[in-house]
């Protein structure tokens, strides 16, 4: 208990200062700097993002569902995502369980792991998994005009098409979630839609993982209806908890959705 009251003071604090970030006139040439983040409540309250955020909506920006907004609700929903830009054993294990499980899920990757792991890649295609965008090189691309903005986007696009033969799906997350306004005008523009997320939590350094069970507890009490849940697959732990995180929602009452669902584009139920 300990434990996870230190994390909470932790990411109380982050909160605060991803705030002040976000609020701080943090000018590029590309606009103001913005720094993504959620601000959340208790009892699976569904979160929303900082007043000054919520304009990504206008431009076809997405971080939750709110056709799905109350507990109550007959359908609860989850939309599972994973940001992946290398291999190191546990992406497999992570695609392993979600196979198990019969449960979709989004990957948004970058060019490294489709140059060095095709077939890693090719599995998530097999497995009807959506493949994303998250720039060839996880650039800041916060500063970046439209011409460089596109140039991240579109050499992933392109090496994905040479080494798959299929095209890359058309969402895109900004890496580190850093953005600013003219990027979700040119996303939208040239046919983008931005997914950002409701939840997230320090999963991404191997180095630095907590333990399993404070990590399951984490992840489980701030399930929410709608919500779009980030995870690096990258993560040791995670790829040993998945399972168990997926079965805790499904005793809850939730389903995984795709972002086809989010976004509007089917209705269709894709997991039970």
């Amino acid at each position: 208990m300990r434990k996870i009251s230190i994390y909470r003071k932790i990411t109380g604090c982050l909160a605060f200062i991803l705030l002040g970030i976000a609020l701080t006139s943090n000018a590029s040439a590309a606009g103001t700097v913005h720094n993504w983040y959620c601000v959340h409540e208790k009892d699976h309250v569904q979160p929303r993002a900082g007043q000054e955020l919520l304009f990504v909506e206008k431009y076809d920006g997405y971080y939750i569902d709110h056709r799905h907004a109350s507990q109550e609700d007959a359908d609860k929903v989850i939309y599972l995502t994973f940001d992946a830009g290398y291999e190191n054993g546990n992406v497999a294990k992570i695609l392993d369980t979600l196979n198990e499980e019969r449960i979709p899920a989004a990957f948004f990757i970058l060019g490294n792991l489709i140059v060095k792991n095709t077939d890693l890649v090719r599995r998530m295609v097999e497995e009807g998994h959506t493949v994303c965008n998250h720039t060839v090189r996880h650039k800041d691309m916060s500063g970046a005009d439209e011409a460089g903005f596109l140039k991240e986007l579109q050499e992933l696009e392109q090496l994905y098409r040479e080494k798959l033969g299929v095209e890359l799906s058309r969402y895109y997350r900004p890496p580190e979630g850093r953005f600013s306004q003219n990027n979700m005008e040119n996303a939208k523009k040239n046919g983008y839609q931005t997914i950002f997320w409701s939840f997230a939590y320090p999963d991404w350094d191997n180095a630095k993982q907590m333990p399993d069970a404070t990590a399951k507890k984490i992840i489980t009490e701030n399930f929410h209806n709608g919500e779009v849940m980030l995870l690096h697959p990258t993560s040791e732990v995670n790829a040993r908890i998945l399972k168990d995180v997926i079965q805790c929602a499904k005793d809850e009452g939730y389903r995984f959705g795709t972002l086809d669902e989010l976004t509007g584009k089917t209705d269709a139920r894709t997991a039970e």
